[in-house]
């Protein structure tokens, strides 16, 4: 059975030589990112795939963290440029491998970032376009980002959401950062689910009809917490007195549940056969994709793959649903050929 992986991340080498220009060294993330050779060594990444079969393909995307938080808004828009130019070229050179890519939009440049977009997808052939939770440190629901949204949304193209969360976020009022990194660990879940909650609440969906958003990480929070994401929300504005929420919800043309329901979810779960479960329970099956998160396994590409496959091929459905599972949603959302 065709296997379509879409959200995995690699640093084309052009990419790589450019990141590395630009920053001038290395960091705590971009360092992690590059001591795993998957991400940049391609006969690595070829091995590790055909461990997998012919049948298993890979849409390319960039790896965090935020085009952002490495240049300003000049360098992020020639990162994405350079980015988007080298996945495309790779799927062109390796389409059995690569049916596709995603761009990464500079959401920093918001001169640039809507014409950007329109080169990845309709002159380069991106399926859609990744971005990050927060934009340094702001929300995606900001008006400056509605250029953004609106053109996607007419592009009939998904967003990529991934989550974005440094050591500087700290747990506690009274310390600087957080420890034992609970910025990725739990701080990425609900970096996803509170980027998420901002888009239902601020009425983006409604503002931009046809928006698709594919969420990293089966979801992050949002399936395990259906009960106050639901039930708890109907009572907007009982816990708080120094604002007026109540009109929040009655303002948005249908309940605020379904919204949340919209968002597409991928498998990228690290392992966890509850989270899939959960995310299938949640958003329902025909929008699930799976995902696998690689390379960033404990050995460095094949693991989180090879458990997600596990997973997936033991689940109790339909041979059909598992079809949607592993590539008949990704055809349908993408666009790619059968």
């Amino acid at each position: 059975m065709r296997k379509i992986d879409v959200f995995n991340h690699i640093w084309p080498q052009p990419f790589f030589d450019a990141l590395i220009r630009h920053i001038g060294t290395m960091t705590d993330m971009t360092r992690r990112s590059g001591e795993v050779p998957m991400m940049t060594d391609l006969d690595r990444r070829f091995e590790v795939m055909d461990m997998f079969g012919a049948d298993y393909q890979q849409i390319l995307s960039l790896a965090s963290p935020p085009l952002e938080k490495f240049a300003g808004p000049d360098g992020a828009l020639e990162l994405s440029r350079i980015g988007s130019d080298a996945m495309a070229e790779l799927c062109q050179k390796y389409p059995d491998r690569f049916p596709a890519f995603i761009g990464t939009a500079p959401m920093n440049n918001p001169d640039a970032v809507v014409e950007e977009c329109r080169r990845a997808i309709e002159d380069l052939g991106a399926v859609g376009m990744q971005i990050f939770t927060n934009i340094n440190g702001k929300p995606v629901d900001l008006p400056e980002f509605e250029p953004f949204f609106d053109y996607m949304a007419k592009a009939g193209k998904p967003i990529w959401l991934h989550p974005a969360r440094t050591q500087k976020f700290s747990d506690y009022e009274t310390e600087d950062r957080s420890e034992y990194e609970i910025w990725w660990t739990l701080g990425w879940p609900y970096e996803s689910s509170a980027t998420m909650s901002r888009m239902v609440f601020s009425r983006m969906f409604d503002k931009f009809p046809g928006l698709k958003v594919i969420t990293h990480h089966a979801g992050g929070m949002i399936p395990y917490f259906e009960g106050r994401v639901g039930a708890g929300w109907d009572q907007m504005g009982k816990r708080t007195s120094d604002r007026d929420l109540s009109g929040v919800t009655k303002a948005l043309k249908r309940p605020h549940l379904d919204y949340f329901k919209d968002f597409y979810a991928d498998t990228a779960s690290f392992g966890s056969r509850k989270a899939i479960e959960h995310a299938m329970e949640f958003f329902g099956e025909d929008h699930v994709l799976f995902a696998s998160d690689a390379p960033f396994d404990p050995e460095g590409g094949p693991m989180y793959i090879r458990e997600t496959l596990r997973i997936l091929d033991s689940l109790d459905v339909s041979e059909e649903t598992r079809a949607k599972l592993y590539h008949g949603n990704a055809i349908k959302l993408l666009g790619l050929k059968p």
